[in-house]
């Protein structure tokens, strides 16, 4: 499978206490964090992705530009899409969204460079 504009994954997740502002320190409430919610948008990019991947390769986080729009509480379900808009060599551009129950609670951009995993542990590791 090729990378190709239009690529979409979707990935749920159900807030438990791991996922709240209060255990990543973010805030002291038992809400769901922003740092869960930006977490869980990254890992739907690379799902959205990897099929697409060819042996030794990967892709790595570079850019966030997210809003988070409304706090979530414990044991609701949150449900990231992400869809590859853009393709600059190896420079992806993802529109990534998370809903609620209730309806959007995040939305934004995430980019992500595509990388040969040797080539970046071995340059990482020098």
């Amino acid at each position: 499978m090729e990378l190709q504009l239009g690529l979409k994954a979707e990935f749920e997740i159900i807030v438990s206490p791991k996922d709240t502002a209060a255990n990543y320190g973010s805030g002291s409430l038992k809400v769901f964090a922003t740092p869960a919610m930006i977490a869980l948008m990254e890992k739907t990019a690379m799902m959205c992705i990897s099929d697409s991947l060819g042996k030794n390769q990967n892709s790595v986080g570079t850019e966030v530009q997210v809003k988070h729009l409304k706090a979530t509480p414990l044991g609701e379900a949150v449900l990231c899409i992400a869809e590859l808009i853009e393709i600059d060599r190896s420079k992806l551009t993802f529109r990534v969204e998370a809903f609620d129950n209730d309806g959007i609670i995040g939305e934004g951009i995430h980019k992500r460079f595509l990388i040969d995993e040797k080539q970046f542990m071995a340059k990482l590791n020098r």
